[in-house]
């Protein structure tokens, strides 16, 4: 049991990948905090895997929901040895399509949400004096540009530049930074993203999915189970000398 009683939170926990790393963390012994806009949702999750697993609200793009989320899970569990920065949405368009609401909402969760919760957690590890995990879910998206996703591309960028700057600045207090770049993965985020290739690409629906499938050089799309050896890998001690990366989990979607 890699994380023998290590307090975990896992934000967007509560489906997908998230979900999928929180189970994980489960089995290897730590306690999780699933961390969610959707209470419900993290609440039913929480239930089913017993009493090492909790729910707490977590609106990432709210400030003071970070604050208080740390401050929830630290008064009930004496600190946070391991944080997974997972929670993120999606949109796309044409570059000339693009607008001012959707560019901003991204960048509030992807980007902003992510730094600061990062920052609230770091703080409270330093404070705590016995370092910690943080993993950073970026994306092949932010490796490349796609034409009709730019602004999901480039919040994945800053994702990977701030895993690397916060993973220089925070090992000095033991506190690892890396990150995870999965590639295409069959969630329900994914069916939402393959609607709006739909519309802009003139496709019928499922035929986007379809195609990246097949264009995995593993041969499918990945699975959330797919990024958890990845995610229990990172917060272990088996990563004690691991800093400021990001690993590739897309079944040889990218090579970096």
């Amino acid at each position: 049991m890699k994380l023998k009683d290590r307090t975990a939170v896992v934000t967007g926990g509560a489906r997908g990948i998230g979900a999928a790393i929180v189970e994980a963390y489960v089995r290897e012994g730590a306690i999780v905090a699933i961390a969610d806009r959707d209470l419900g949702e993290a609440e039913a999750l929480a239930a089913k895997l017993g009493g090492r697993a909790f729910a707490v609200a977590l609106d990432v793009a709210d400030l003071a929901s970070i604050e208080r989320m740390v401050a929830s899970v630290t008064a009930r569990t004496g600190g946070i040895d391991i944080l997974v920065n997972n929670a993120a949405i999606f949109d796309m368009a044409p570059i000339v399509e693009v607008t001012e609401a959707s560019f901003d909402r991204i960048f509030a969760v992807n980007v902003k949400g992510l730094f600061f919760t990062l920052q609230a957690v770091a703080k409270a590890m330093i404070a705590r004096g016995k370092g910690g995990r943080i993993i950073n879910m970026a994306s092949q998206a932010g490796r490349r540009g796609e034409a009709l996703v730019a602004i999901y591309c480039a919040s994945k960028a800053a994702v990977i530049s701030l895993t690397q700057s916060a993973g220089l600045d925070l090992i000095r207090h033991r506190i690892n930074v890396n990150g995870i770049a999965p590639g295409v993965v069959d969630t329900p985020m994914w069916d939402e993203v393959d609607a709006l290739f739909a519309r802009w690409e003139n496709l019928p629906l499922g035929e986007k999915k379809r195609r990246v499938g097949l264009a995995v050089p593993y041969g499918r799309m990945g699975r959330p189970e797919d990024h958890t050896g990845a995610a229990v890998f990172l917060a272990s001690d088996d990563a004690s000398y691991v800093v400021a990366q990001t690993l590739n989990v897309d079944g040889g979607n990218w090579m970096s």
